[in-house]
């Protein structure tokens, strides 16, 4: 089992390392310069101060050497921490500027997807064996399934927040509060919260149910299943036996559609103008920050190659015969 974690962890440094040289190239090949955008906001019209600040700023953001040592250099300066400085937010560094519109992304997501997987699971488990549910269950989460998220957000922010008036539609709390660990505090994040919540769980629901409902029936007509039931087993233990199979191919979807749900909290959160990692993307791509983009992508292809591990992790733990053939492969 060493081994087989031990080969996990090289593909996915392999995959950091390529994923991040990707990450170092593309803001580079985005048209727009940083430093005119610096000079600019600043409405430098003298031209020797106009080259001594371009000279100052191309030195800051390292962009006054050649193109390989700037690679090299990024790579240096990200083992020891250090993003650089985000135009954006100038002088902040970007790790403080992603810092604190990471604890608002991951309020988002982590609740989303484990919650959907969850529930979207139950459902569908119950609706294998439940016509009635199944009946009203399957097209609405085909409906669901096909819904985009930002099309999803866009109408729960008009219907919640415009028509009804019970949620706000933009925002991670109100203006007139100041940031602290109070109850008040706490009710208006969570009441700003719930919305772009609602629309990431509600899309994910339907394709979790989709599946484990297709998969329970796949399991329950297999041939463990008919043989249990020839012996005499009770049903409660042949569902339970064609569950615990069911939901293997559910953990291996949870790690895929992982990047998905990350794309679909960015674009919701840019929707309901949410502080987290997507309306900071779009302010670095208007802003031209490569370096804010730089760090923005960063925590994301870290955040998917985790859960990706998690996942491979939590597999070997649920399936056995993951287990048995790790165990007979290093005997």
């Amino acid at each position: 089992m060493g081994r087989y974690f031990r080969r996990k962890l090289l593909i996915y440094g392999l995959t950091f390392v390529i994923a991040v040289s990707i990450n170092f190239a593309v803001p580079r090949l985005m048209p727009g310069d940083p430093v005119a955008r610096m000079l600019t906001r600043n409405s430098v019209a003298n031209l020797e101060s106009s080259e001594a600040m371009r000279g100052y700023f191309n030195e800051l953001f390292g962009l006054d050497v050649p193109l390989w040592q700037q690679y090299l250099n990024y790579w240096a300066a990200l083992f020891r921490g250090d993003l650089g400085v985000s135009v954006f937010a100038f002088p902040s560094p970007v790790a403080t500027v992603v810092a604190d519109a990471l604890p608002y992304t991951l309020a988002l997501l982590l609740p989303s997807i484990l919650l959907s997987w969850f529930v979207g699971n139950a459902l569908g488990a119950m609706a294998a064996r439940n016509k009635l549910l199944d009946n009203g269950a399957l097209p609405i989460g085909y409906v669901l399934t096909a819904v985009p998220y930002m099309w999803l957000a866009i109408l729960l922010a008009w219907v919640g927040g415009i028509i009804l008036g019970w949620f706000p539609v933009a925002g991670g709390y109100s203006f007139a509060l100041t940031p602290a660990f109070t109850w008040t505090f706490i009710v208006d994040l969570v009441h700003h919260w719930f919305l772009p919540f609602l629309s990431l769980f509600v899309v994910a629901l339907g394709g979790w149910a989709i599946g484990m409902r297709n998969l329970v029936i796949y399991e329950l007509e297999s041939d463990y299943s008919n043989y249990l039931q020839a012996l005499g087993a009770p049903n409660r233990l042949v569902r339970r036996y064609a569950f615990r199979n069911a939901v293997l191919p559910q953990i291996t979807g949870l790690a895929l559609q992982l990047g998905v749900v990350v794309g679909g909290a960015l674009v919701t959160e840019v929707v309901f103008a949410y502080p987290g990692l997507g309306s900071l993307l779009l302010n670095a791509i208007s802003s031209q920050d490569f370096f804010l983009l730089q760090g923005i992508l960063l925590f994301i292809v870290i955040g998917v190659l985790v859960f990706n591990f998690l996942a491979d992790v939590v597999y070997v733990l649920v399936d056995p015969r993951t287990r048995l053939g790790l165990e007979g492969g290093q005997s």
